[in-house]
């Protein structure tokens, strides 16, 4: 067969061949001291070595291999979405069903959530303005711990405490302090039969230690001699009635303050109060609705006062009424029942540093205030219907750690952006990165390491389920998560944190799609070329971030000018298409030139 080609040919030829693609063959080749002649033949000797070692079907079959690859792409497709569309509807069955509320999350917790909402209603009937004091307030009842409401005279306060007594059925004690308050006003009068018997003893029938539900206005003009009393009141529910430790059947007490508490001394008793809610005036769009109910009598005095109760109304009062035993059982079986996940301990972490370091001047948090805090969460998602706290819960930390109202909105601002924020969103990235490039030695090898890299990517993909259903479960916001959270607040989190969500869940369901590609591609054992055209982001960052001893197994794909130039010389009739011959015509034609060479 002849040796030469066109000239044209050629010159296509060497530049594909010699250009990096593959390595020539002929060690002697020079093409600064060789004619064009002696070029072209180095060429088509170059052609032939590199058919031949393709194996027995040759240049002739890369057709054969581009459909087998096309075949395998189609299939690897198919697979894959057919598991991502088996993965979608598992996840939105999932969270269906824990968005479904009570009935399908835990139906034991049903009927306390229908009451719980119902007294809600009756606690708020004529107050305007006033869903997330209310909520609150009977949180904190169901978790025995206290509020503390700081704003003007006039805004309801009062009536709120006095509300909560009568929804809980037990004895009230209301008290307003002054400078001037002595301890007989919040625990009772000394015994005088007690004392004649050399006893230090107090009668408290009627007073702070034995209600169920107090009011103590101007809290923080409470001086020493009641303050340490109070303090042990609050925290440990005992009082030292003379030589015995009385137990104090206290659920929750409601302090009010038109300002803050400006003494040290007053610390430990401004760190009682686990909620802390700034009261403010009817806003202006809410004063039509309030003097509009004052002019119908259903308001009283300011139109903040009692409402007047008529006897179906207390009557309903009486079915929803909780007792001292329900609520420490609500308590209790909430603490038992309910988990606190990771990420939610993290958050809590998190948020303490950023107080302690990012906020001027610090914020103190104690750690008794954070284990409380974890507490009532644990309360307000058992209410809710869930087995868990979630992130959304965090939220209710808005109204527990500051300690100067305007600290309020940086809290909510960063529980918003944490909860809207995922730095795992990264970590996978890297981890899918890591799976893919090892994915791909392994098939290239047949290694035995195939099962392991297959389980590191089902791994992955279990993970960004997980990721996905939490992250569509927060998009739920607004859809009764969490009833503690009033409708207010719940649009403007809804507002504030779906936009973040969904671009953070379009970016999780981005990287759980080419999981399960990668991972359908290990189970099928498929050429890992395909990937490039596949997941052509990761099989670039690979090939450029590799080294080059890993890179070189996979190949390089041919280009088509190469195969299409190739394919058409190749059915030249000249050609021999048997790959012995054509090695044996090479060899034959080597040892020709070097012959003539050495002569």
């Amino acid at each position: 067969m002849s040796l030469c080609m066109p000239s044209q040919w050629c010159s296509n030829l060497r530049e594909t061949v010699h250009g990096g693609l593959v390595r020539p063959a002929c060690l002697q080749f020079n093409p600064r001291t060789v004619t064009v002649h002696q070029t072209r033949r180095r060429c088509w000797t170059q052609v032939l070595v590199v058919r031949a070692a393709e194996g027995a079907q040759g240049v002739l079959t890369q057709e054969q291999k581009d459909k087998e690859r096309s075949e395998q792409t189609a299939k690897l497709k198919a697979a894959a979405e057919k598991e991502m569309k088996a993965v979608s509807e598992a996840i939105n069955q999932q969270v269906s069903t824990a968005q479904g509320g009570p009935q399908s999350a835990d139906s034991a917790t049903a009927p306390l959530r229908a009451r719980l909402n119902r007294a809600i209603e009756v606690m708020q009937e004529g107050l305007i303005e006033r869903d997330t004091e209310v909520r609150l307030l009977l949180l904190a009842a169901l978790s025995q711990e206290h509020v503390l409401y700081i704003g003007p005279p006039g805004t309801a306060k009062s009536e709120l405490g006095r509300r909560l007594s009568r929804l809980c059925a037990g004895s009230f004690f209301e008290r307003l302090l002054t400078r001037f308050s002595v301890p007989e006003e919040l625990f009772g009068p000394l015994s005088m039969r007690a004392l004649e018997d050399d006893r230090y003893v107090r009668q408290t029938e009627g007073y702070l230690p034995k209600a169920n539900v107090a009011f103590v206005d101007e809290i923080f003009k409470a001086n020493s001699a009641i303050l340490n009393t109070l303090l042990t009141v609050l925290n440990e529910r005992l009082f030292d009635n003379g030589t015995d430790r009385e137990q104090v059947p206290l659920l929750c007490l409601v302090g009010a303050s038109n300002e803050l508490p400006e003494s040290e001394e007053l610390d430990a008793l401004y760190d009682r109060f686990l909620i802390r809610r700034q009261v403010s005036q009817v806003s202006d769009a809410g004063l039509l609705a309030m003097l509009a109910a004052a002019a119908d009598n259903s308001l009283a005095g300011t139109g903040l006062a009692s409402h007047r109760s008529s006897g179906s109304e207390a009557a309903a009062q009486e079915s929803i009424a909780l007792t001292f035993e329900e609520c420490q059982e609500i308590r209790q079986q909430a603490l038992r029942h309910v988990s606190v996940p990771v990420e939610v301990r993290q958050l809590l972490a998190d948020l303490r540093t950023h107080l302690r370091e990012k906020i001027e001047p610090p914020v103190y948090v104690s750690d008794r205030r954070l284990v409380k805090a974890v507490g009532l969460m644990q309360v307000a998602a058992y209410t809710s219907g869930k087995d868990s706290v979630s992130l959304l819960d965090c939220m209710l930390l808005q109204h527990i750690l500051w300690q100067q109202p305007d600290q309020q909105s940086r809290i909510t601002d960063f529980l918003l952006s944490q909860i809207s924020e995922d730095d795992g969103l990264q970590s996978a990235s890297y981890i899918l990165a890591s799976i893919f490039s090892r994915a791909c030695i392994v098939l290239t090898q047949k290694g035995e390491n195939l099962a392991s890299v297959l389980g590191e990517a089902t791994a992955l993909k279990e993970s960004l389920v997980d990721k996905l259903i939490s992250l569509k479960a927060s998009q739920g916001v607004g859809r009764g998560s969490n009833m503690w959270i009033s409708k207010q607040e719940t649009d403007s989190v809804a507002g504030s944190l779906r936009p973040k969500l969904e671009k953070t869940r379009k970016a999780h369901e981005a990287l759980l799609d080419e999981a399960i590609t990668l991972q359908v591609a290990l189970g099928s054992h498929i050429d890992p070329v395909i990937f490039s055209t596949e997941m052509p982001k990761l099989w670039s960052d690979m090939i450029r971030n590799a080294p080059m001893d890993q890179v070189r197994p996979l190949g390089v794909q041919q280009s088509n000018s190469f195969r299409s130039q190739a394919n058409s010389f190749a059915s030249r009739p000249n050609l021999v298409s048997d790959p012995a011959q054509q090695l044996a015509e090479v060899d034959s034609q080597l040892e020709r030139l070097r012959k003539g060479r050495s002569a």
